[in-house]
């Protein structure tokens, strides 16, 4: 390494510098905003606002009801979420991410007579489930049918409870963006993250444990298996949820509501117009932010969103 023979030199650069950055603001120092009148909250609402793939119907609404939560702080907020396509990707590199469902289906531990059964009923049923065109009332019976039918078939399986994990590990099932500082700040404030899924609840609660972030803020409500004593899978335990009775199982699960009575601000998020009343058990609810992922027929949903 060459050695610097003026050793001087080094110290009034550096006092020159001194001497300019006297004269002016240190290049550092944090930028004044355009408007110096605007509060946190407005500054932090008008970054958000610049996600061109966010829309709101009532911007006014939307910011009333963030101030109010932010007001009321921490403690009175508890987040109520979908998982499949919600808390998890429905897409990446341009290939469907796999469901609670998708993820046992497409495992060794389905004969492929089963896998083709169950596409059958995803070909059949998941067209009624995205059609805007029907009622919540005509696609009921068909969503019970389709969940049942594909319980059967997997029941049929005799799927073993020690080959879940190794099912998750290697699927393509991903959780969205940011997920980590989601569920770890959640965590963090004590905010609960109650989660309803139409899914399997074993898969679900794999996802999450493989991600760590499975904390213990965070309850499941979904369809579990039942297993027998060597570990055999023989039914589903409980009734069926599926896409379109979230709101019984909010009101069967009132007890978890009234541990957090106090908890009087949700915030709501799902990808379907099922999951609009998963809040329904929560009891003298102040605010509600509900917030929709819009995955699939995009551009015809977005549409006709418009025209209503």
């Amino acid at each position: 390494m060459r050695k610097n023979k003026n050793k001087r030199q080094p110290a009034k650069r550096k006092a020159a510098s001194q001497t300019q950055n006297s004269k002016r603001p240190c290049s550092d120092s944090p930028k004044r905003t355009e408007n110096p009148q605007l509060t946190p909250f407005e500054i932090f609402f008008k970054e958000i606002e610049k996600f061109s793939k966010l829309h709101m119907k009532d911007r006014d609404r939307v910011q009333e009801i963030l101030q109010s939560m932010q007001k009321a702080g921490s403690k009175t907020l508890q987040v109520i979420s979908d998982f499949d396509m919600t808390l998890t990707r429905f897409e990446y590199n341009g290939k469907r991410c796999p469901t609670c469902h998708n993820i046992l289906e497409r495992s060794d531990a389905i004969s492929s007579d089963c896998k083709k059964k169950l596409q059958e009923l995803l070909d059949k049923y998941y067209p009624i489930e995205i059609d805007s065109t029907l009622s919540v009332e005509e696609k009921l019976p068909l969503m019970v049918e389709w969940w049942t039918k594909a319980h059967e078939l997997l029941v049929n399986q005799k799927i073993k409870k020690d080959g879940l994990a190794e099912a998750v590990k290697d699927s393509e099932a991903k959780l969205r963006d940011g997920y980590q500082y989601f569920f770890d700040h959640l965590n963090e404030h004590s905010i609960p993250l109650l989660i309803f899924s139409a899914g399997i609840g074993d898969i679900l609660e794999e996802v999450i444990r493989q991600t760590e972030v499975f904390h213990p803020n965070v309850k499941v409500i979904s369809n579990y298996m039942d297993f027998d004593e060597s570990g055999v899978l023989k039914a589903f335990k409980g009734e069926l949820i599926h896409i379109y009775n979230k709101k019984e199982g909010a009101l069967l699960n009132t007890g978890h509501f009234q541990e957090l009575r106090t908890r009087t601000n949700v915030l709501l998020l799902g990808d379907s117009l099922g999951d609009l009343n998963m809040a329904d058990g929560v009891q003298d609810m102040e605010n509600i932010l509900k917030i929709g992922f819009l995955n699939d027929k995009v551009s015809k949903k977005h549409a006709r969103s418009y025209a209503h």
